[in-house]
């Protein structure tokens, strides 16, 4: 058993969506093949990722460290103590060889992405659903049937109105959905807590949570903590510098509501520096990694027990992706919830074709490995980079 190739490429995203701090245009991201020599149905198994959404495609550090180190390994000491399946942490060992500590972003989502694929393969070679396999592995064996899933949404666009924003939120609670999240920043204050109102009066007893991308200072931050405190929010996500801990935790301090952040944190020590240092209150606030841009699965693992450590429970977790690869994570390492981006990013956004939501819960796949063989627009472009 061994692995035969890694293959990648980088696919535009095609969005002209933008948030308060960019838009989409220019997005691009990277698509990853692990082919293996393990036959099933007659194929080659194949394991799929991509980096997420957020960041450019990193295959450059793909070819020119990560890929190269993993096909000139032995191909038995990236295999489990049987033999009989991959490992996926002894694959993230060889590509840390050689690897300076520090500047995780130079490498975090070149090495997490190859590390989701390979996850995606030895799930296929073990003929489970990759949630199974993790919660095997990480959660004592609870397997759920569903999980708990939040819509993404309130872009800005051109044009856009009050009424656009309220029919997209409609359209979100006909769908299944019991919390939503909307963007902030993109307008000035003033107009986007007229905007928030507006989306308030449709929700009923939905939750809303907003979401600043970064892009608030000091005092903007503060000045929309005090905005937002009347709206009971679900959350206030990423109102300033993902890596600002004393703003922070001075808005921990002022900001009764939870706060959120950590799509923008690629390591384990950067994750624990936001709790210790960053005011983030233990089972009140959100921690949003996303697992393929920090070093994937095997890493994301390390994350969890060091915040277990630190006395948070997995109910706070809630990775950032919107997409087939951070739903199976969720799922197995039972964490607090998943993201949903329906008819976003192109062919990358959302489940699979069949996913249903209902309640707030999206039924689970029995597909063998992540699933996205389910998900015939984004399954085509994976499947021809293997062919």
């Amino acid at each position: 058993m061994r692995i035969v190739d890694i293959r990648e490429t980088a696919v535009p995203l095609r969005s002209n969506l933008a948030n308060s701090s960019f838009d989409f245009s220019e997005m691009t991201t990277s698509v990853v093949a692990v082919v293996t020599d393990v036959v099933r149905d007659g194929r080659p198994v194949v394991g799929y990722a991509f980096n997420s959404t957020g960041r450019y495609a990193c295959g450059a550090a793909m070819r020119e460290r990560f890929i190269p180190r993993i096909l000139r390994a032995k191909p038995e000491g990236l295999l489990n103590g049987s033999g009989d399946n991959l490992d996926p942490e002894k694959i993230l060992g060889c590509m840390m060889r050689r690897e300076k500590a520090g500047g995780h972003s130079e490498r975090s989502n070149a090495i997490g992405t190859i590390d989701v694929a390979v996850w995606d393969a030895a799930a296929k070679i073990a003929e489970k659903p990759l949630h199974r396999l993790l919660a095997e592995r990480y959660s004592g064996g609870k397997v759920p049937d569903k999980m708990f899933c939040y819509v993404g949404g309130g872009w800005y666009a051109p044009g856009q109105t009050f009424a656009d924003v309220q029919d997209e939120m409609r359209r979100h609670l006909d769908a299944g959905y019991t919390m939503v999240k909307m963007k902030v920043g993109g307008l000035p204050l003033a107009d986007d807590v007229r905007r928030i109102e507006a989306v308030k009066t449709v929700l009923g007893n939905a939750q809303l949570a907003v979401d600043a991308n970064c892009k608030f200072g000091r005092d903007e931050a503060l000045a929309y903590a005090k905005a937002l405190s009347p709206f009971n929010l679900r959350w206030y996500e990423e109102p300033c510098d993902p890596v600002d801990y004393a703003l922070f935790a001075e808005l921990a301090s002022v900001y009764d509501a939870p706060l959120a952040t950590g799509e923008n944190l690629y390591s384990t020590q950067d994750v624990e520096n936001l709790v210790r240092f960053g005011g983030w209150r233990r089972d009140h606030d959100i921690i949003q990694i996303d697992p393929p841009q920090a070093y994937g699965i095997v890493q994301y693992g390390r994350t969890v027990a060091m915040l277990e450590r630190h006395g948070w429970s997995r109910s706070s977790l809630f990775p950032h992706g919107g997409n087939q690869m951070s739903l199976a994570i969720a799922a197995g390492f039972g964490l607090g919830g998943a993201e949903s981006y329906p008819g976003v990013f192109g062919d990358f956004g959302g489940f699979a074709d069949d996913a249903r939501v209902e309640n707030g819960t999206v039924t689970l796949s029995n597909r063998p490995g992540i699933g996205f063989e389910g998900q015939s627009r984004l399954y085509r472009i994976m499947r021809e980079l293997a062919a």
